[in-house]
């Protein structure tokens, strides 16, 4: 997207892997994941970014962050389910990024 916009990923009960279906339906994509590492959030890291996504776990998942900053996208977790759930969820993020970029640069 651009440089001016950084983001990072990390859960309140992170898995201790990534899904192989989350690998293929980004590499779909042409992202490579197979790398990364499930991460805990980390409440000092929090109080430092500009906006906090949660996606079904709801605002207090977060709740060292001043609620302004939260934003709750209620995104199913695709863990357990089929390889279409992953890419139609993966879409659902995707165009909700976008949507978010666009929020962004109009400001």
């Amino acid at each position: 997207y651009s440089d001016d916009i950084q983001a990072t990923s990390a859960g309140t009960s992170p898995a201790s892997k990534i899904s192989k279906k989350a690998v293929k339906v980004m590499s779909e994509k042409g992202i490579d994941i197979s790398q990364q590492k499930p991460s805990l959030i980390n409440p000092s890291e929090v109080k430092d970014v500009d906006l906090i996504i949660t996606m079904g776990c709801g605002p207090d998942a977060c709740p060292t962050a001043p609620p302004e900053k939260v934003r709750e996208w209620k995104i199913d977790d695709p863990c357990g389910r089929s390889i279409e759930d992953f890419r139609k969820i993966r879409d659902k993020i995707e165009n909700k990024v976008r949507e978010l970029i666009k929020e962004i640069r109009s400001d």
